[in-house]
């Protein structure tokens, strides 16, 4: 399965320094092996039905929809929970 990403996870993506656009990269494929995905935290509160993987300091945020993997944003872990 492939994931999809969103327009505005895309703008994120591009605006990272490139050695963290590899790591983001390598988050994404292993999005494909979904469920089987080590890493994965469910998110709670108004977040709840989200999920995230991290690797340094940067997330990436993503929801099912019909057995599709959504990325939804892409960021630094500084604000990037707050709405």
């Amino acid at each position: 399965m492939e994931p999809l990403i969103t327009a505005s996870a895309l703008e994120e993506f591009i605006a990272l320094p490139r050695t963290i656009q590899t790591r983001i990269l390598q988050l994404v494929g292993r999005l494909r092996r979904w469920p089987n995905v080590s890493g994965a935290k469910p998110l709670s509160g108004p977040l709840a039905g989200h999920y995230r993987l991290r690797t340094g300091d940067y997330r990436l945020q993503f929801r099912l929809e019909h057995q599709t993997v959504i990325v939804e944003r892409i960021g630094h872990r500084d604000g990037f929970y707050d709405e």
